[in-house]
C-alpha cells in the first residue's frame, strides 16, 4: 500500500481541498492528485467529483477514511516499535501542547531535549488542550502537556507536573478593579454584574471558572469568548472586561481582584496511552525530563 498515497487522501479529506493539503503538506497540486489517483487505481473506485471549482468526496471517500486513518497509525506504530527496539533514538516524536504550556512552560525542557538528541523529529502541534486529550485517545499523538481534565479518562494516564494558580483580573481602570481599592474583597456577584472573557465553555479552564459560579447558584454575562489566555489578557488589559488567568500571566496592564472566599486552580501535566508503545524518544522526554521535575 502507497503510505504517501493514503496521507495525501487523508489530508485532503481533513482540509477539504486539494490546496490546501498541497499547502499542508508542502507539495504541489499535481503532486495530490497523483496520488490521489493512486489510490483510485488501487481501489477500483472514484473518491472524489468534481464540484465547481472544487472536489466534493464521494460516499467510498467516507468509507475509506477512518480506514486510511487507522492504516496510518498502525503503520506509525509499527515504526514506533521497531525505532523502540533500537538503542539509537532518532525518528519523528509527535507531541501536543496548549498555547499556554507552550509558551510558558515548555521552552526550556523542549531545548534542552532538541540539544541532547538532534537526530528525533519533533513534531510539535500547538492545539486546545481537550483536542490533546482526544489526539492522545485516538493515538494521533504520543504525549500532551495540558490542562489535565477535572474528571481522568481511565483508558489514559497522567502526570501533574506544573500547579497553575488562576486568579480573577481586570484592567486596573476596570470598575471591579477600582471598586476593590476601596473594598478590601470582592465577591462573586459583583463580578456577574460585568461582563466576563473566558475561554469557551468546553475548556477546562473555562470549566473550572463557570463551576465556582453554579455552586451559587449564579450565572455569568460573557461579552466573548477566545482561547489561547495570551489574547485574553490583552482583552482584559484594555479594559473590555474581567478574566480568570493563571497567575504567571499577570502584570503591571492587570490589576488581580481579590474575591471573598474564592480560590481556583489548575494543574497542568501530561498524559499518554498506556496501551500504546512509546517511541525511545517519548519515553526519554517522558521520563528523563519530566517526571521527576514537578513545578519546573
Amino acid at each position: 500500500m502507497n503510505t504517501a498515497a493514503l496521507q495525501a487522501f487523508v489530508t485532503v479529506m481533513q482540509m477539504g481541498s486539494v490546496s490546501r493539503a498541497a499547502d499542508k503538506l508542502f507539495l504541489t497540486q499535481p503532486a495530490i492528485s497523483k496520488r490521489l489517483r493512486i489510490l483510485e487505481e488501487e481501489f477500483g473506485v472514484a473518491l472524489f467529483t468534481p464540484i465547481g471549482r472544487g472536489i466534493q468526496p464521494t460516499q467510498a471517500a467516507q468509507d475509506l477514511l477512518p480506514r486510511a486513518k487507522r492504516w496510518l497509525l498502525d503503520y506509525e506504530e509499527i515504526k514506533h516499535a521497531l525505532s523502540h527496539a533500537q538503542s539509537q533514538v532518532g525518528g519523528l516524536l509527535r507531541i501536543g501542547t496548549s498555547h499556554h504550556i507552550g509558551l510558558h512552560h515548555l521552552p526550556a525542557p523542549l531545548k534542552a531535549f532538541v540539544q541532547a538528541h538532534p537526530e528525533v523529529e519533533l513534531d510539535v502541534h500547538f492545539v486546545d488542550s481537550e483536542q490533546a486529550h482526544q489526539a492522545v485517545l485516538a493515538g494521533e499523538l504520543e504525549l500532551a502537556f495540558l490542562t489535565l481534565p477535572p474528571i481522568a479518562d481511565e483508558r489514559l494516564e497522567y502526570l501533574e507536573i506544573w500547579a497553575d494558580p488562576l486568579v480573577f483580573v481586570a484592567a486596573p481602570f476596570h470598575p471591579l478593579a477600582q471598586k476593590n481599592l476601596t473594598q478590601t474583597r470582592l465577591t462573586l456577584t459583583d463580578l456577574t454584574q460585568h461582563a466576563a472573557i473566558l475561554p469557551a465553555a468546553t475548556t477546562y479552564t473555562s470549566q473550572i471558572t463557570l463551576d465556582a459560579f453554579h455552586q451559587v447558584g449564579l450565572s455569568l454575562k460573557t461579552s466573548m469568548s477566545t482561547n489561547p489566555l495570551d489574547s485574553i489578557r490583552m482583552l482584559v488589559s484594555i479594559g473590555l472586561g474581567w478574566s480568570v488567568l493563571p497567575q504567571t500571566l499577570v502584570d503591571e496592564d492587570l490589576s488581580v481582584l481579590n474575591i471573598d472566599q474564592v480560590q481556583l486552580n489548575r494543574t497542568l501535566g501530561m498524559v499518554w496511552h498506556p496501551k500504546r508503545t512509546l517511541s525511545k524518544a517519548a519515553s526519554i522526554l517522558k521520563f528523563e525530563y519530566f517526571s521527576t521535575s514537578p513545578d519546573a
